[in-house]
């Protein structure tokens, strides 16, 4: 299975919208630094309009923008705004779900990534998306 990259092409092409406050970027022009298609940052990024995260204009001059500054958005609302998960864990064969050991094993592995997923949002939370483009910016980042 496909690890996905949804979190990291958000974090990406807010970072860049970050860097642009003044102005809308296109889908097209956010896509060519993905190096993915415009379609991809269209569906990602209207997840996070749906969580007030950017917001989109039509037109010509139309595109995305961060609908409140990057020091207010944190990694954590990021992250839940896409609704998945990164910590997975395959259960066991359903097949198997008669047998005590394979529910023994899937209820602890269950507590083990319940709290794990807790420790993961919690330092999301604390990670800000100006902290990270500020990490850019010091790294060599450069705008569209």
């Amino acid at each position: 299975m496909k690890r996905s990259s949804r979190l990291s092409t958000a974090l990406h092409a807010l970072v860049h919208l970050h860097a642009q406050p003044d102005k809308t970027v296109s889908s097209a022009g956010l896509a060519t630094c993905l190096q993915t298609n415009p379609v991809v940052v269209r569906r990602i990024l209207g997840e996070l309009r749906d969580a007030d995260i950017v917001t989109a204009s039509k037109g010509p001059t139309g595109g995305w923008s961060l609908s409140r500054p990057a020091g207010e958005i944190t990694l954590r609302d990021i992250y839940q705004a896409l609704g998945e998960r990164l910590l997975v864990r395959t259960e066991s064969d359903p097949g198997d779900c008669s047998c005590a050991i394979v529910r023994s094993v899937d209820r602890v592995m269950h507590e083990f990534l319940e709290d794990a997923e807790t420790l993961l949002s919690a330092r999301l939370a604390r990670t800000r998306l100006s902290d990270l483009a500020t990490e850019a910016i010091s790294a060599g980042f450069k705008t569209l």
